[in-house]
């Protein structure tokens, strides 16, 4: 299992991260594997975790009409779990007040992906902050699996990982969770281990057959397939995947199967094991994670990378490791990038000025196009802004450095030309005013006045102590700014720099202001 301590590097990372995509992706609980099954009877002291409906959307569970349930009074409270402390995150401690757990799941559920970097970096920060539980927390751990399944939307394995390691006895649907992410890691071996070490956790059928192949009973797997099929368990387009997958020999010859109506983690593995591997391309981003592995062929895991660099699951150092592998034997799409990346970065590590002012506006060109912008910044824009340039090159190198971590220091050792790089000179310094170059632009100035009003819906979730859910609205507000409400831009960012999010809204504005986002 991918066991780490970067919890603030995890952090760093998804800071540099773009859009997700036009389209609103397929939610986790709709592809997570039918895995585990709520048993009968638990070992004295677990909790008891009611089953959910898997047509039903996530953000109901735990409300009213669900069953009552109890734990034991020493059993931690899943909702209180993360991964960075709230000190060290930015945000209080006490960050969702008296709201009840379903409306915060609704909230976390409903809370967009697709936005600018610095957005999706609060979102993630949101979702690992370690906090005081809700007031109406509901002890069935509602916020805990929200949370963890906003990361898995937005393709973040390793920290969602990481949290799904942290309770000491694995509930069903914490337990649902982590397998399938050991599944898209390549880690089936020790998910099918841990499995058969987790007696309270109760495999569905299809997960007992994988798991018993796995480790080598194939007897026991075959029995399993008859007895499952034999008791309704297993649907037919299940069952003859794991025919399949246990007597290969039997079916040669025979055509490849459709693709599968609903794909999972799982049914993903089963498909590789029987040789008619599925592309990841169309499926949920967190799948991409799955095509990262040096089994894959490098143009897949170049596009896999991509994806997830883009919505801030991939250090861009890892990034630049795919980029600059090999040297690319074909041209278009993909190898065109790679070709741009790797000319820049030898002229770059050259200290050829001249060679870096003809290669840096065409990566520059080619890695927008596909919104790869922060990660690039994030690894090149400080080195750039130490390089003695002129024309287009400047003017490219410069909106890389506002885009890096480095926006500031940069900003303050520009001598600005013309009204815009005036005002994002001035915004990477927390100090945008007029003359602004855009309708945006003012928007902007708006949010950041000292007295700049979030709004009375924003200002009384923050007077009743609701701060996380009034976060999560500001982040909204900034992410319909992209899409042209100008009113919500300056009340997002007000909000954001009330709660002392101010880095935030700092480099969301830039954002706004030099990518090309509109949800």
């Amino acid at each position: 299992m991918r066991a780490t301590s970067r919890h603030l590097s995890i952090v760093a990372c998804l800071v540099l991260s773009g859009p997700a995509g036009a389209e609103d992706p397929m939610s986790a609980i709709d592809w997570l594997s039918k895995s585990v099954t709520t048993p009968s009877a638990l070992p004295r002291g677990s909790a008891v975790v009611a089953r959910p409906n898997p047509d039903e959307p996530p953000v109901t569970r735990g409300a009213a009409a669900r069953p009552i349930t109890t734990t034991t009074l020493d059993q931690i409270n899943l909702d209180t779990l993360g991964l960075v402390p709230a000190a060290k995150s930015g945000l209080p401690h006490e960050l969702w007040g008296p709201a009840p757990a379903a409306g915060i799941a609704a909230a976390i559920h409903g809370a967009a992906t697709d936005t600018v970097p610095a957005i999706q970096s609060l979102l993630a920060t949101l979702m690992i902050a370690e906090t005081a539980p809700p007031q109406g927390s509901d002890a069935q751990g509602t916020v805990f699996l929200a949370r963890v399944d906003k990361l898995l939307d937005m393709g973040a394995l390793d920290p969602a990982l990481e949290l799904l390691n942290l309770p000491a006895t694995p509930r069903p649907e914490v337990f649902r969770r982590w397998f399938d992410v050991a599944l898209l890691l390549g880690e089936e071996d020790h998910a099918c281990a841990q499995m058969r070490k987790t007696p309270q956790i109760a495999p569905t059928f299809p997960a007992r057959i994988f798991c018993l192949a796995r480790g080598g009973d194939w007897n026991a797997a075959a029995l399993s397939l008859r007895t499952g099929e034999a008791l309704g368990q297993i649907d037919p387009e299940m069952a003859t995947l794991l025919s399949r997958f246990l007597d290969p020999e039997i079916y040669e010859g025979e055509p490849p199967l459709p693709p599968p109506a609903r794909m999972s983690p799982l049914i993903l593995r089963l498909m590789e094991a029987i040789g008619e591997p599925q592309p990841t391309a169309t499926l949920p981003v967190a799948f991409a994670n799955a095509d990262l592995r040096p089994s894959t062929g490098w143009k897949s895991r170049i596009e896999a990378g991509e994806r997830l660099a883009r919505t801030g699951a991939l250090d861009p150092n890892v990034l630049l490791g795919l980029y600059t592998e090999q040297r690319p034997a074909a041209s278009g799409g993909v190898w065109d990038r790679v070709r741009a990346w790797q000319e820049f970065d030898a002229a770059l590590t050259d200290g050829n000025a001249n060679e870096i002012a003809l290669t840096l506006p065409v990566v520059w060109d080619r890695l927008s196009a596909v919104e790869l912008e922060i990660p690039f910044a994030s690894l090149y824009g400080e080195r750039l802004a130490a390089v003695d340039l002129t024309g287009e090159a400047a003017d490219v190198a410069y909106r890389i450095g506002l885009l890096s971590p480095a926006c500031e220091t940069i900003a303050s050792r520009h001598a600005p030309r013309g009204i815009e790089e005036s005002f994002l000179t001035g915004l990477a310094q927390g100090r945008p005013r007029a003359p602004t170059p855009s309708q945006l632009a003012s928007a902007i100035v708006q949010g950041f006045q000292p007295d700049a009003d979030p709004g009375e819906d924003l200002a009384g979730l923050l007077a009743d102590g609701r701060t996380g859910e009034a976060v999560l609205r500001a982040a909204d507000d900034v992410t319909n700014g992209a899409r042209g409400d100008l009113r919500a831009v300056s009340s997002g960012l007000a909000l954001l720099r009330k709660v002392g999010l101010e880095q935030t809204a700092r480099r969301a504005a830039m954002e706004l202001m030099l990518l090309e986002r509109r949800g």
